[in-house]
């Protein structure tokens, strides 16, 4: 894998140290649906901000995602809320709402660009499953972004995936945890259990707004 690193799940634990607002800043960026958020999403975002060492790993909800089979979400408003509730007491988490109040389509190399002009001191680390990192030759305007100032991509390696690229990507290890959103969905639509699968929070939330039960 050219201009990869590796980082264990070995490794001994590194403890987050948040710094002040004056101080350069290593942000992570994990986009995605969230429709709904699970226990799977906040497991690689805490995960990945400690072993790098992330001042804050901002979770992105988008608007409408540029994938050729496009996804039926629920409103960007309840998908947010649904983010608030689920990393609430997290410090280490924030959330990241420029492609929502963008709205339209969302192309990663536009969503950095002005996120790296807008904060030209920061470091990004925009967090990626395996599976998507064997699809970076098709992404939006790839070249460019790979070669923004402070951008980096960081792989969460997933079972079924090749988990290589030609891309300079920085690998971090983590416990595998097969959940999906759509398996979630598909629970709740049928009456079974969603215990475990998501915060009690957000699952709470689902059942007061009656969510995905058509």
């Amino acid at each position: 894998m050219q201009g990869s690193q590796v980082y264990s799940k070995t490794r001994p634990a590194v403890e987050y140290q948040p710094q002040s607002e004056s101080q350069h800043q290593r942000i992570g960026i994990y986009g995605g649906t969230f429709n709904p958020v699970h226990n799977a999403h906040l497991l690689v975002a805490d995960q990945v901000g400690h072993a790098l060492c992330l001042n804050k790993v901002l979770l992105m909800p988008d608007a409408i995602p540029p994938h050729v089979d496009p996804k039926s979400a629920i409103s960007a408003d309840l998908r947010r809320q649904m983010l608030e509730l689920a990393i609430a007491g997290n410090p280490l988490l924030g959330i990241e709402d420029l492609e929502l109040q963008r709205g339209g389509v969302s192309y990663t190399y536009d969503t950095m660009k002005t996120l790296i002009d807008r904060h030209p001191d920061t470091d990004y680390y925009f967090i990626i499953g395996g599976d998507m990192v064997d699809y970076l030759d098709k992404w939006y305007r790839i070249q460019d972004l790979v070669k923004l100032p402070r951008f980096h991509f960081v792989g969460v390696r997933r079972p079924h995936a090749q988990n290589e690229t030609k891309y300079p990507v920085v690998w971090v290890d983590i416990p595998e945890v097969d959940i999906s959103s759509s398996d979630i969905r598909t629970r709740i639509r049928q009456g079974q259990s969603v215990n475990y699968l998501l915060p009690r929070s957000v699952a709470a939330f689902i059942k007061e707004h009656h969510l995905y039960n058509d």
